[in-house]
């Protein structure tokens, strides 16, 4: 059992017991989290493709983490002119633990 779901933006596979780093979302370490957004549903023998979503699919979550990920160096120059500007760039994070993917009948 999987599914494919949107959050941030970008597109994450989602199976039970996994921990996703998605954009950070809002909330405390320990609470719930149910993202709506899924793409695509498979229960392990028929896979549903939504169109742009497939409804009445729900992932459990779980937040375990609130941080940033590791600083990434920004670098731009212009050739001949002494021109440079260096930055670093620390984004933040959510790490969500699927508990389960819930289907409606």
């Amino acid at each position: 059992m999987y599914a494919v779901i949107r959050s941030g933006g970008k597109q994450y596979e989602a199976k039970p017991g996994k921990v996703l780093k998605l954009e950070k979302l809002p909330g405390a370490v320990g609470e719930a989290v149910d993202l709506q957004d899924v793409l695509l549903y498979s229960d392990g023998e028929q896979v549903e493709v939504g169109k742009p979503l497939v409804s009445g699919v729900t992932v459990k979550g779980k937040i375990v983490e609130q941080d940033r990920h590791r600083k990434i160096i920004v670098f731009k120059s212009k050739r001949r002119k002494d021109c440079r500007k260096k930055q670093g760039h620390r984004q933040y994070y959510t790490a969500v633990r699927i508990e389960g993917i819930e289907k409606e009948a």
